[in-house]
């Protein structure tokens, strides 16, 4: 049996190597990550797959949440990835607010550090009305609600160190910060930056030739 096994490991050693390294990359590089719910719409729609770039803020030791070095922070406007213990889920959402900033949302206009941010008209849809935020020189979509919606306002915050405020970009649908709190920065897995391929779930789940490698 044991020489049957150490066969099987010799003439398929390439495939077995090739296969850890795989492993290896996505815990520890790059990974995609499935978008089951439309809480970053329009950014990022159901049946998105986005790549996931786990070296933009941390080097981790493969197959462990183990920081061994820190390579960076994220910064108002990234789409992070992280694992929420408040949640008890993997989520996806914009940062809005980094270590420091007093942040308030009034009727879905955020303000950051007193300061109002600019908003311009895109385009309604049945969801609602598409606007166009700019965070601080980061211009991104974002989908808003007509009528008084229950996560339109929220008073003053500070966000505290090794924590972020982060909110989807469909304002009136996403249980973010304003749900979950403060998200931790040990918490952070990895920076999105574009949709790796994308499947449309209301049709047949064909691919959406439009959307692979868009940038978000």
């Amino acid at each position: 049996m044991r020489s049957k096994l150490n066969k099987l490991i010799k003439d398929n050693r390439g495939l077995l190597v090739f296969v850890a390294l795989m492993l290896v990359f996505r815990s520890a590089v790059a990974d995609w990550n499935d978008v089951p719910t439309g809480s970053m719409k329009p950014t990022i729609v159901e049946g998105d797959r986005i790549l996931v770039d786990k070296l933009a803020y941390d080097l981790r030791l493969p197959f462990t949440n183990v920081s061994l070095k820190k390579l960076g922070d994220p910064s108002r406007g990234d789409i992070i990835v992280f694992e929420s213990q408040k949640a008890g889920d993997r989520l996806v959402k914009r940062v809005v607010g980094i270590p420091g900033d007093v942040v308030e949302m009034r009727n879905n206009r955020l303000f950051i550090n007193g300061q109002p941010l600019n908003y311009a008209s895109l385009n309604r849809s049945v969801e609602g009305a598409d606007l166009l935020e700019n965070l601080h020189g980061v211009e991104h979509a974002v989908r808003i609600k007509a009528g008084n919606q229950p996560l339109a306002n929220f008073p003053q915050v500070k966000v505290p160190d090794n924590a972020y405020l982060a909110l989807g970009d469909n304002r009136d649908n996403s249980a973010d910060s304003r749900v979950i709190g403060f998200i931790p920065r040990d918490e952070i897995r990895g920076r999105a930056h574009h949709v790796l391929f994308s499947l449309n779930y209301e049709n047949y789940f064909l691919p959406r030739s439009e959307r692979f490698y868009k940038a978000i």
